[in-house]
């Protein structure tokens, strides 16, 4: 036994009086068998408490997933309510949150669009890696390979509970340095539906974050915007961390005021208190007025693209299907794809790129896009939908109700405002000194 912890190399005296008998067993192998898992441990906080192997792992021979393992009853997921024994505030939270009911997607038309349309391999190496799977325990104690590896957010582990730790605070170091930085949460927040990433990565504070990382104090225990670090803010700065006024959380929807994910965005529940929690955190670094501003441009972005294309999009949809233009089903037809990728990817881009300062997301990634495909797809689609199901005056129908009348598509039904193009000309005139055609 002497000789598997002096492997170790990282053990001292002290050291060796903190872990128990059992995790010294468990080192007599593991040291050697997998000894990258040893090393990351020997760095963490776990190590320097005396929390090993066998206090994490351990099991009871009840416990569903419960496996004999050289003697000793363990088991392979560590799940949220086994971190509870230590961190019950934290896993109370993370149970609470919307993270933790992140599989439910899989019951939605993105699971439909995985497991039908895509297929089963797809859905495991995919949408299981972020949502989380329902983990499905083989009769010797071992996982099933379809539900499992994964680290999903949201998977639904043997002992019921919802999550992983190990999503953000990656095993065996757990730590919250790695948390904290935006990387971490980049796994699952990208792409062309929910691209947070590259939206942070393009906002100001994505720019000071690669510049002044260093100074950032992202090892530290305490880690209070505005007091430890001043230089940028990353993804756990805004939704989780502390600042002067409030403590971390590990609910990451606390400080969410709207719902920008929905094909039409509302106000979350307790809207007003989780406003106040976010200005907080910007008002560490950013003066009122600026805040302020911030957020009414944001409110305005968010109830005009819900008004002039999200609601409309939505009702023309609803009424195709009502009138029996288009069927109940989802996918099968055209316009169906058309109204998904609108609000499910365009329509999300444009309003997490206003809500987190990344310009180009706002506007060419987002609502330029939807604009294009309400305009060039959405209605020219319903138009043809409607005349090859004989019902052509279903369409008089839906341009008289959302589309004439409404200044905001004036441009598309009488023509772009021509005093207003002269304006534009003669502006790019006088600035570039050019002529504008």
């Amino acid at each position: 036994m002497l000789t598997a912890l002096l492997f170790c190399g990282a053990f001292t005296a002290v050291a060796k009086d903190r872990i128990s008998k059992q995790t010294a067993e468990c080192l007599e192998c593991h040291s050697s068998t997998t000894t990258g898992i040893v090393k990351q441990w020997e760095k963490s906080a776990h190590w320097s408490s005396g929390v090993g192997c066998y206090e994490c792992h351990k099991a009871e021979k009840t416990d569903a997933d419960a496996m004999d393992h050289y003697g000793f009853t363990v088991a392979i997921i560590v799940s949220p309510r086994d971190c509870g024994q230590c961190h019950a505030k934290e896993t109370a939270e993370q149970e609470a949150s919307h993270h933790a009911k992140a599989g439910d997607i899989l019951n939605t038309k993105d699971g439909i669009l995985g497991q039908t349309v895509g297929g089963e391999p797809a859905v495991a190496v995919a949408c299981r890696q972020c949502h989380g799977s329902i983990v499905k325990v083989n009769a010797d104690g071992t996982l099933d390979t379809g539900t499992w590896p994964n680290t999903g957010i949201g998977r639904v582990n043997p002992d019921g509970s919802k999550g992983t730790c190990s999503a953000c605070h990656t095993r065996h170091r757990f730590s919250k340095e790695q948390a904290r930085q935006p990387e971490t949460c980049g796994k699952c927040h990208l792409g062309p539906d929910h691209p947070q990433k590259e939206v942070y990565e393009e906002s100001k504070h994505g720019i000071l974050y690669r510049a002044f990382k260093d100074d950032m104090n992202m090892d530290k225990s305490k880690w209070v915007s505005g007091e430890d670090y001043f230089d940028a803010a990353t993804c756990a700065t805004c939704h989780m961390s502390a600042t002067r006024n409030q403590g971390v959380t590990h609910d990451v929807g606390t400080r969410l005021s709207w719902d920008l994910r929905a094909p039409v965005s509302k106000r979350t529940a307790n809207s007003p208190e989780k406003l106040k929690a976010m200005k907080d955190v910007c008002s560490s670094c950013h003066a009122g007025p600026f805040v302020d501003g911030f957020y009414k441009q944001l409110d305005e972005f968010v109830e005009f693209y819900n008004n002039k294309f999200a609601i409309p999009a939505r009702e023309i949809r609803a009424l195709l299907i009502k009138e029996g233009v288009l069927t109940k089903a989802n996918f099968d037809d055209k316009i169906d794809w058309i109204y998904w990728e609108l609000w499910h990817h365009e329509g999300r881009r444009a309003r997490h790129g206003a809500a987190m300062s990344g310009p180009d997301y706002a506007w060419w990634h987002g609502i330029y896009e939807v604009a294009k495909h309400f305009y060039t797809e959405l209605l020219p689609e319903a138009k043809e939908a409607c005349e090859k199901a004989g019902k052509p005056e279903v369409y008089k129908q839906i341009i008289a109700k959302y589309i004439d009348g409404r200044k905001e598509h004036e441009w598309y039904t009488k023509g772009f405002d021509k005093k207003r193009i002269q304006e534009m000309k003669k502006y790019y005139q006088e600035r570039y000194q050019q002529k504008v055609d």
